[in-house]
């Protein structure tokens, strides 16, 4: 079959089919990616708005932006504001990627990622204490600021908190680290989203995202692991709980 050309929305949209009104984001996602890794579709290609994607698969809109979301941290599609999102590899790129990403889903493989994430981000935070730019250092101040701010509109304060940890990771300087923690955030997207449950739980994170940033700013690769192994406990804690209750 023909490759479908780069604004072919309703080709797409078409090919997709429903999924039962029941379904997760990670069906949805599932769902996504067989037709991205078909090879029908050429890398560049804009794909439909979330609205048509909801519609054509019969789930919320919310679920459709969840999983759009996951495989843009993945690497599977770029998102442009004001655009649209776009697919960004080939099929022999993307395939090897989505079949690690479907090896690990499942709440044993789940829980396991979540130790992984912790022992990663700590060494992300180490190193980070010595490789950060000042410029870096500053816009992670405003990332602590945002999460601040946002304490009472929790999906806002989630995108606050993983932006915080996107920032830190892109500043050391070590892309292989940055793209497993990418992956594995997105892994655990939909579950970070519930994690954080009211205020007291975002006070608690703000306060934990604070004491990294401050060990940073001092420069002090031990405080800054410390202060993130702290914060991976606590927030591991939450996750695990998220999946398992």
């Amino acid at each position: 079959m023909p490759a479908y050309p780069n604004d072919s929305s309703a080709e797409i949209a078409a090919s997709l089919g429903s999924l039962s009104s029941g379904s997760s984001v990670s069906a949805v996602a599932k769902r996504l990616l067989e037709i991205f890794t078909s090879g029908e579709i050429e890398a560049g290609t804009r794909l439909p708005p979330e609205r048509q994607l909801s519609a054509t698969l019969e789930v919320g809109r919310s679920a459709v932006r969840e999983a759009l979301a996951a495989l843009e941290i993945l690497g599977i599609v770029d998102v442009r504001p004001g655009s649209g999102t776009y697919l960004r590899g080939s099929a022999s790129e993307l395939l090897p990627q989505t079949l690690s990403w479907g090896l690990m889903l499942g709440e044993p493989r789940t829980l396991e990622l979540i130790e992984v994430r912790g022992a990663l981000e700590i060494y992300a935070a180490r190193l980070a204490a010595t490789r950060m730019s000042d410029d870096a250092l500053a816009s992670l101040g405003e990332r602590v600021q945002a999460m601040r701010d946002t304490a009472d509109d929790l999906p806002a304060f989630v995108e606050a908190d993983l932006q915080f940890h996107l920032e830190l990771a892109r500043s050391i300087d070590n892309r292989v680290l940055l793209d497993l923690l990418q992956s594995i955030r997105s892994l655990l997207r939909v579950w970070a989203d519930r994690a954080v449950q009211d205020r007291e739980h975002a006070n608690t994170a703000i306060s934990e995202h604070a004491a990294v940033y401050a060990a940073l700013v001092s420069r002090d690769p031990d405080a800054a692991a410390s202060a993130m192994a702290k914060h991976m406990h606590t927030a591991g804690n939450r996750l695990a709980g998220s999946i398992t209750q």
